[in-house]
């Protein structure tokens, strides 16, 4: 073969080399620009998942704690976004969690399309929404389930049979599903119709003449700062006890009141949220897990109540309720 062959033919394979490299290198980049955009998009996905926006209720403090404790509770990798009332109309596949009443009605109002978490909300006040909205609306209910505080009333009256219940005629339908429990819990409850302002303390008057002890719902129009006072002195000089309607009014003289610690309904809060991450759907509205009982123990000793410790009101509570299936859920 002549020197120009042997020549050429070195040509070729040089040239066969170079394009197989240079097909390599194209493969290498190819392969590294699309893990780049996989690694890329799973990087917007996550932070997509883990962004929560937050509508606060206005208590800077309040609201600042429940963030913290939502934060501790979806870990560092979540987004909380505090949102306001111009920027809620925009948001689109991506839960906001409200605190209050007020927060939700502001939320709901401006879009009626964006999943909505409410907390601090009662029961009565946020089911309506959800049975409306099935997986898009669903609530932490901050009140007590009824059968829990007439349970606590119980535990520290062991042998309480009768409950007094006040109620206005638009609030009669909060007792029903209290009522329809008490049989399995060896208890009896009458209810008294308020019909006036004036008519209150001569209704409580009856009640008390009634009932063991009375039993408050989270019912505005009987229980509030104006009428409280006169409630518990009336109650106190009948040396009889007042059991709920919440945390706040033991300090100031019902003698015990289940209550959920912050912490409680914000690990629910969680649960929901990536619940709905998960298959896009928010659970229904539901109850904390968790209870405590806060007890007043200078009204105890006024009226002459031996009261046991606070842990073991509640283990008794527990207890009680578990072994009638868990009758939280009214």
């Amino acid at each position: 073969m002549t020197q120009d062959g042997m020549t050429r033919i070195k040509d070729i394979r040089h040239g066969r080399q170079s394009d197989c490299f240079f097909r390599k290198m194209v493969f290498q980049t190819l392969c590294c620009l699309l893990a780049l955009a996989m690694s890329s998009a799973c990087y917007s996905q996550e932070t997509r998942d883990s962004t929560v926006y937050v509508a606060g209720s206005g208590n800077t403090s309040l609201d600042q704690h429940l963030l913290s404790l939502l934060q501790q509770q979806l870990g560092e990798n979540a987004n909380l976004i505090p949102v306001s009332d111009d920027q809620v109309a925009m948001i689109r596949d991506t839960p906001i969690v409200t605190i209050g009443p007020s927060a939700f009605s502001r939320v709901r109002q401006a879009n009626r399309d964006a999943p909505i978490l409410a907390m601090l909300v009662k029961k009565d006040f946020i089911d309506g929404f959800a049975s409306r909205s099935p997986g898009q609306v669903s609530g932490i209910f901050y009140d007590v389930p009824l059968i829990r505080q007439a349970v606590a009333g119980q535990v520290i009256l062991p042998h309480a049979t009768k409950i007094a219940l006040l109620a206005t005629t638009d609030s009669v339908e909060l007792y029903e599903p209290l009522i329809d429990q008490l049989a399995a819990f060896r208890m009896t409850a009458r209810m008294f119709v308020v019909n006036s302002d004036d008519d209150l303390i001569p209704t409580l008057v009856r009640a008390l003449s009634y009932g063991d002890f009375l039993l408050a719902a989270p019912d505005d129009a009987i229980y509030n700062p104006r009428t409280i006072k006169h409630i518990l002195l009336t109650a106190y000089r009948r040396n009889k006890i007042v059991i709920g309607p919440s945390q706040a009014y033991v300090r100031v003289g019902s003698l015990a009141s289940n209550y959920a610690p912050f912490s409680a309904m914000v690990k629910k809060a969680s649960g929901f949220i990536k619940e709905y991450y998960a298959n896009g759907q928010l659970p229904s509205p539901a109850y904390p897990d968790l209870y405590r009982v806060e007890i007043n123990r200078q009204v105890a000793r006024s009226l002459n109540i031996p009261l046991p410790e606070r842990a073991e009101v509640e283990a008794a509570v527990n207890e009680t309720l578990n072994e009638h299936g868990g009758a939280d859920v009214e």
